[in-house]
């Protein structure tokens, strides 16, 4: 059995490997991908493998993005650390979940039903991936509403909507506000990307997190980029890479 693993988790990565060596040592990791892009250009370029292991908050976004980018004809198992009630919508035909830390009786139990169910997957895209997707759109998790910033010697709360952009520059990260104060932020962009809402805020590069709200306009940039036009200014511009460019479009509507 051949297996992909989506983890942008290096200590869940090695045990999740460690367990499937112990269940079933013919179990074959033909890669390992901690973000969407890269997932998805693998996945345009490659047969997709027996069985996907997927976290769901990755490095660059939300796994479900995946599957608006490539067709998987294969089964699913997503690993996540959502609570028990966020996980009715995964019980979707043979998809199925592990709730981190993963523990060797619930992986074994899921690849035997991966075993069972396998035959029922063609090799058009399930139908119950896009209603898993929908699910996850419609559900209402809760992203966080405001930030701790740093100013001198004083913190305060600065609240989610009147955040233009996040920003990192020099191994720093800021938020800038609508009304164009800028402040110092102790997190990383990939920390705070996951703790947004996906349909507000778009990673458009390594250096800029951007608010919908931000965006004026999108230009074509060079033969398959795009450059980003905001409301706000900046020293540099805002590019989103040729890989990226498909899935900015459609999220932009």
């Amino acid at each position: 059995m051949k297996v992909l693993i989506i983890e942008d988790e290096a200590p869940a990565f090695r045990r999740l490997q460690k367990l499937l060596e112990e269940i079933d040592e013919s179990i074959q990791i033909v890669e390992v991908f901690d973000g969407v892009q890269e997932t998805v250009k693998w996945l345009n370029h490659h047969q997709c493998p027996d069985l996907i292991f997927m976290d769901i908050q990755l490095s660059d976004g939300l796994s479900f993005e995946i599957f608006e980018q490539v067709e998987i004809s294969k089964p699913v198992i997503f690993t996540t650390a959502f609570d028990e009630y966020m996980l009715k919508a995964f019980k979707v035909n043979s998809i199925d979940y592990l709730l981190k830390p993963i523990n060797k009786e619930d992986l074994a139990r899921s690849l035997d039903k991966y075993r069972t169910l396998k035959s029922q997957f063609s090799d058009v895209q399930p139908p119950s991936i896009q209603e898993l997707i929908k699910k996850i759109r419609l559900d209402d998790r809760k992203f966080k509403s405001r930030f701790l910033v740093k100013m001198g010697e004083k913190m305060m709360s600065v609240e989610t909507e009147d955040i233009l952009c996040f920003m990192a520059k020099s191994g720093l990260v800021y938020l800038l506000t609508k009304g164009g104060k800028k402040y110092l932020l102790d997190q990383t962009l990939d920390d705070i990307c996951k703790e947004l809402d996906p349909e507000k805020y778009y990673r458009a590069n390594r250096q800029y997190l951007l608010n919908y709200a931000a965006i004026e306009a999108v230009h074509k940039f060079g033969k398959s980029k795009l450059l980003v036009e905001t409301s706000f200014e900046h020293e540099e511009q805002i590019i989103v890479s040729s890989e990226k460019a498909t899935a900015f479009k459609q999220w932009l509507g």
